[in-house]
């Protein structure tokens, strides 16, 4: 059966290894101090080496895919707005929290789980339309939801210094900065030493499976203890209407018969990052639903993630 060699060849290998890691972290095989330093691993050296090494041997022309970056802008924002449009006239959440429903519903966790399951689905090259996600989502939607909590939070005093905070915050982004690195290479047709692109290959070749057993040390010791509107929205919003937005513009720009149009779909399927959840725990409000809302729509997902791999036919050959 072809979907269920999908689902078994693409699929499963990326939700086990999310299993494998909440199940170390539930019977304390692993800690919290184990996934604290899990974390920082992946984050600060393995996923950049990753994305830094298919920039820096990619062409300019197969990384910057305008349609693309456009099906991904207006899916994702347009996902952030619907559900904070809802969290403030249906939910009248305060404003903070409505801003941090919308990062949940808005931002995907592509990095540790988008990068891993396209390059499974697609090959090497299915970490360029993942890379220029991550950009999106870290570059602008992670900013600009800081600045909006800063500016609610002062009632527009301080703006400058909080876009200026912001700022200093992004050139410290490893992420970021590894992706701008792979991009000088590109433009410059700079070849690497034979000797740094085995240590980028080396760390490389951790990113995938330390950033998927990293998910689910993560939800391991999480608690589901949280108001169920609020994180039934979150869900909804991101699972569904996300992909489908994404869906509904593909034909318009890329068309589902190339890696890109059917990856703009795939990523925008993905659950809740927990990048709404860390920035919650920073201000101290919302922190049970984004919570939440990370660990079910990474549970849905295997649901939801499996049937788009299907449906676009995701590594059929």
């Amino acid at each position: 059966m072809p979907a269920l060699s999908v689902i078994f060849d693409v699929a499963f290998p990326v939700f086990a290894l999310v299993g494998i890691g909440y199940l170390a972290g539930r019977t304390r095989v692993m800690g919290s101090e184990a996934t604290v330093a899990l974390n920082a691993f992946v984050a600060a050296f393995a996923l950049p080496a990753l994305l830094f090494g298919l920039l820096a041997r990619a062409r300019m022309d197969d990384i910057v895919n305008r349609d693309f970056i456009i099906v991904m802008t207006l899916a994702m924002f347009g996902t952030q707005l619907a559900a904070m449009a809802l969290a403030r006239w249906w939910l009248r959440l305060p404003w903070i929290d409505t801003v941090l429903q919308g990062l949940a519903a808005g931002f995907g966790n592509v990095g540790y789980m988008g990068v891993p399951i396209c390059i499974a689905g697609f090959g090497p090259a299915g970490a360029l339309p993942a890379t220029l996600t991550v950009v999106i989502g870290a570059a602008a939607m992670l900013p600009l939801c800081v600045v909006l909590i800063e500016l609610g939070r002062h009632a527009g005093r301080g703006g400058r210094r909080t876009v200026q905070t912001v700022l200093l915050a992004m050139l410290r982004n490893p992420l970021l900065l590894a992706i701008a690195l792979g991009l000088i290479c590109a433009g410059s047709e700079t070849v690497l030493p034979a000797a740094l692109q085995r240590l980028v290959d080396l760390l490389s070749a951790a990113a995938a499976p330390c950033a998927l057993f990293a998910i689910g040390l993560f939800l391991s010791d999480k608690s589901l203890a949280a108001n169920r509107r609020e994180v039934g929205l979150t869900v909804a919003v991101k699972l569904l209407l996300q992909p489908a937005l994404a869906a509904a513009l593909v034909p318009a720009f890329l068309g589902f018969d190339d890696m890109w149009g059917r990856s703009a779909v795939l990523l925008a399927a993905l659950p809740s990052a927990t990048n709404a959840f860390l920035l919650a725990r920073q201000y101290g409000r919302f922190i049970a639903e984004t919570s939440a809302a990370v660990f079910l729509s990474t549970l849905a997902s295997v649901l939801t993630v499996s049937g788009v791999l299907v449906l676009l036919r995701v590594g059929m050959h």
